[in-house]
């Protein structure tokens, strides 16, 4: 019952969220404060996320209760080495992929001349994930 909880307070914080959007983009359509023309954006993606997880969870949970065995093979599946290794591995062919794309995209964004605030955000961003690979190599180097 406690994931049910949880997942009802990510539909109704979802639901919440999916309404200030609509007041906030009803009441102040074109606000000249950049902060109030990205908010209602940023509640609805926010909103239709939460309201998203905690209903795709909710109803899963449900359908899993009335058919055990479909859970428990859902439950190997997940829990399943080769499966772990393939999703391991998919991440890692993503990572190396991205290393790529995101200095190309920091690149055109600066012969293109984009704000300085944009380039800086995403080279602070590629910083923090290339930052947080070395820790992880350093981590599991110290554990192998």
């Amino acid at each position: 019952m406690k994931q049910d909880r949880k997942d009802t307070l990510y539909i109704v914080a979802g639901a919440l969220l999916l309404l200030a959007a609509a007041l906030l983009l009803h009441l102040a359509p074109a606000q000249e404060q950049p902060l109030l023309r990205v908010l209602p954006f940023l509640c609805l993606g926010v909103g239709a996320g939460l309201l998203g997880q905690g209903a795709g969870q909710l109803l899963q949970r449900k359908a899993l209760q009335g058919n055990p065995e479909l859970a428990r093979q859902q439950r190997i599946e997940a829990e399943d080495e080769r499966n772990i290794q393939l999703a391991q591995r998919a991440k890692a062919k993503a990572f190396d992929l991205m290393i790529f794309v995101f200095g190309a995209l920091l690149l055109v964004f600066a012969l293109m001349q984009v704000d300085l605030t944009a380039i800086l955000l995403l080279v602070g961003a590629y910083l923090l994930v290339q930052g947080y690979a070395v820790y992880c190599r350093v981590r599991l180097e110290k554990e192998m």
